[in-house]
């Protein structure tokens, strides 16, 4: 699947292109994110390259369903990425209250690759189904479509800290699942929030992250503050990086929490202690 192809290139070690060396003591470097994306966009236009020598045409659609302004410049410049890498773009404005067939008409198109949609939809308002909508949307998307790592299955191994899709055995008669090993081994990586995923890229580029050390382990001691939780950015980059063995301090409205590999504890020391921590 294509997305399958398109999650591995993304995880795929950096090779090339050495990042500034800086000490402490050093002011900031600025790094252009342009440097670090171009070692994985080259290996996504060739992946795509190969993928229209079989005849194969990547479709992504995404779903536009709030009439926002900035959501639609966002669609932009999505566009505009995707045709850069090969990749054929294609928006769908859909009134919110036909959101959902139009999602499970493109579920069933074996021509669709690809899905993604812009959110808020319907922001907190109540489901039929539980819940609220737009989580139920999230949801809705399979696996071999989602692109944003979004749906259960995904945010289930993010926050499990299982690597793979393929690295499950199905246990019991009810479907429950657990990983092989320890989740770092497989074939066909589960995908990740993109902002995030970013974020842990750069840092990997500027050596923040301990490459003598085993994978899965490579922030072992080190204090990291996140600020802010959100379901988008800031909960999925704490977990990323505690999975990674760093102890991160995940700071907002309703509290500062210590978070590591599984486990988020209300943090102990006093504001000043965490300060200088």
């Amino acid at each position: 699947h294509f997305h399958r192809e398109w999650c591995d290139s993304s995880f795929r070690k950096e090779r090339s292109a050495s990042p500034p060396q800086t000490s402490m003591s050093e002011p900031a470097v600025k790094v252009k994110a342009d440097d670090v994306a171009g070692l994985f966009r080259k290996e996504i236009q060739d992946i795509v390259a190969k993928m229209r020598l079989k005849g194969i045409v990547p479709l992504l659609v995404g779903f536009l369903a709030n009439g926002d302004i900035a959501a639609k410049k966002y669609a932009e410049w999505t566009g505009k990425a995707c045709e850069a890498d090969g990749i054929k773009f294609e928006v769908r404005e859909v009134d919110k209250m036909d959101l959902e067939s139009a999602l499970t008409a493109a579920n069933r198109d074996p021509l669709v690759h690809g899905i993604m949609i812009y959110y808020p939809c319907f922001g907190a308002a109540p489901s039929f189904y539980g819940g609220n909508m737009d989580d139920y949307l999230r949801d809705s998307v399979p696996i071999e479509k989602d692109v944003e790592g979004l749906c259960h299955t995904y945010r289930h191994h993010l926050y499990h800290n299982i690597r793979y899709i393929d690295n499950e055995d199905v246990q019991f008669s009810g479907g429950i699942s657990r990983p092989r090993e320890n989740g770092l081994s497989g074939t066909k990586k589960s995908l990740l929030p993109c902002t995030p995923l970013a974020i842990i890229k750069l840092m990997e580029y500027l050596k923040v992250y301990d490459e003598t050390l085993p994978l899965g382990n490579r922030m072992a001691g080190k204090n990291v503050v996140v600020i802010n939780r959100s379901e988008i950015v800031g909960r999925p980059l704490a977990a990323m990086l505690a999975n990674d063995g760093a102890d991160v301090y995940s700071v907002d409205l309703n509290g500062v929490f210590l978070m590591r590999r599984g486990k988020m504890l209300e943090a102990d020391d006093a504001q000043e202690g965490l300060i200088r921590k």
